[in-house]
């Protein structure tokens, strides 16, 4: 099946910014519900692109599976794994309870600081964002400036459920084991539900707290020394 307008439009936008910002621009990739898209797309360009994972140790074990998978099924060369620090853990989460006490720091821990170290040496990324994951990302761009200065490249940011449903299709695909069990967008298991029937796909994400995203794309607060 030839590519949809949208798939191949993304498709050039990402072969643009990879040649554009070659050997300094990574896709930051949570083997979540949608990201066989742009790591297919990624393939398709240069499997051997840096790919950076984020392993909070708190994952689902099907998200590892799945990981597993679409690396040996789009033989992707360069996935790099990232883990937080094992001192900041012991330091600040020593009991695992983090999370609940205190979500923004248990994410600054597990995802934000060990993500700002893979990404050394890099000017650029590439994310899996859309506008209508939620109202947050609403209004996002093709290309914009991170927190960190860094340029972030949203190449289905204006893409609809429809269009990933189209390139899942098309591509043949495999699709993230927990989706067909109500979980739209998937994150660390402790902090991930269900979502309702009509409910923006991030609704399960930190269900009953007012937190939107775990932090990668808002200003950096840091820890104390």
């Amino acid at each position: 099946m030839l590519d949809t307008i949208a798939a191949t439009n993304a498709l050039d936008h990402l072969r643009d910014a990879i040649y554009a910002n070659r050997g300094r621009i990574a896709l930051v990739s949570s083997f979540g519900t949608d990201s066989a898209v742009l790591l297919d797309m990624i393939a398709r360009i240069d499997p051997g692109l840096p790919v950076i994972f984020l392993d909070t140790g708190r994952l689902f074990p099907d998200t590892i599976a799945y990981r597993n998978a679409l690396i040996a099924r789009l033989r992707l060369s360069d996935v790099r794994t990232i883990r937080p620090d094992p001192a900041h853990l012991a330091r600040f989460d020593r009991d695992a309870t983090l999370f609940a006490r205190d979500p923004d720091l248990c994410c600054t821990l597990r995802k934000t600081m060990p993500l700002d170290t893979a990404l050394n040496g890099f000017d650029a990324w590439i994310s899996g964002r859309k506008r209508n994951q939620s109202i947050t990302r609403a209004t996002i761009e093709a290309i914009e400036t991170g927190p960190d200065g860094r340029s972030i490249i949203n190449p289905l940011h204006d893409w609809t459920a429809a269009d990933i449903e189209a390139y899942f299709t098309s591509r043949r695909l495999p699709r993230h084991p927990l989706q067909a069990d109500g979980f739209a967008s998937i994150g660390c298991h402790t902090c991930t539900s269900r979502i309702q029937p009509g409910e923006n796909p991030r609704a399960g994400r930190w269900t009953g707290t007012t937190k939107t995203e775990c932090g990668i794309f808002l200003a950096r607060p840091g820890i104390a020394a």
